[in-house]
């Protein structure tokens, strides 16, 4: 994201990668069990406002990542809404069928997803990969040869997009322009697709080469170009993510926003 635009430090992006990981795990898990619609859209806010305000990226750019996401929230909603099962009918038009428990169970599937997708971009977007690796490794003992692996895989990724626009450039260069048709995509994928997977193939084989060469399957004990420490930020990440959930409860319990709409409209 820094390649494209300039970044803020915040002190999200301080916390530890190790502890934003597992809390985030454990935040997925407890918004599996909750079924009070009210419940989650105060929570869905209050990681609205950790993304937008404290994410450190500009708006724009927060918005564009946000759009699919909004999209999966309306689809995955309206579908609940427009063709779930009820008892009591609020519309009806021929296959669309709304109801009462289906418009509370679209409400609570849409929010869930919203949720879950915010929660996610809030990790992805304030974590740096390297880090997180050097974090696995020293605070999670992970062994250092799967999280180099992992960590030599994702730096690969802009190689490999690098080729792709070079390859790219070589056929507009040479106007070998593909038959059009089913045809002309085979042909286009099979230009494509040799070649990266040709490089793919002797990049991994380079690696795997210089891991054994540098030890990585017996030495356990080494050093790090990068050190991840437990700080202070942690502490605050813990404490904003412990009380969020409570806080949303009692509020989603003193300020419902839909009435009756706990359990029994959301189990379907």
């Amino acid at each position: 994201m820094t390649a494209l635009y300039a970044t803020k430090d915040t002190w999200i992006t301080h916390v530890n990668p190790s502890i934003k990981l597992i809390l985030s795990i454990l935040l997925f898990a407890y918004m599996i069990f909750i079924h009070n619609p009210t419940h989650l859209v105060y929570l869905t806010a209050v990681f609205c406002l950790l993304l937008f305000v404290f994410s450190g990226h500009p708006l724009r750019y927060l918005l564009l990542f946000s759009a699919p996401f909004i999209l999966v929230f309306f689809s995955s909603a309206s579908s609940m809404i427009f063709f779930g099962r009820g008892d009591t009918t609020w519309f009806k038009w021929g296959i669309f069928h709304v109801t009462e428990e289906s418009f509370y169970r679209g409400v609570h599937l849409g929010f869930r997803a919203l949720a879950f997708a915010i929660l996610g971009m809030i990790f992805a977007l304030t974590t740096k990969p390297v880090l997180l690796f050097y974090s696995l490794m020293q605070q999670l003992k992970v062994p250092s040869k799967y999280a180099y692996s992992f960590l030599a895989s994702i730096r690969i990724i802009p190689i490999m997009i690098e080729e792709f626009q070079t390859l790219r450039h070589a056929m507009v260069i040479r106007q070998a322009v593909p038959e059009k048709g089913l045809k002309g995509v085979y042909k286009k994928l099979q230009f494509f697709s040799v070649p990266l997977l040709a490089q793919s193939i002797r990049r991994a084989q380079r690696i795997a080469v210089a891991m054994e060469a540098k030890r990585f399957m017996q030495v356990k004990q080494r050093t790090y170009y990068y050190q991840t420490r437990i700080t202070y930020y942690d502490l605050i990440f813990l404490i904003v993510l412990v009380s969020a959930p409570l806080a949303t409860y009692m509020l989603a319990d003193l300020f419902p926003l839909f009435d009756n709409t706990d359990v029994r409209y959301t189990n379907s």
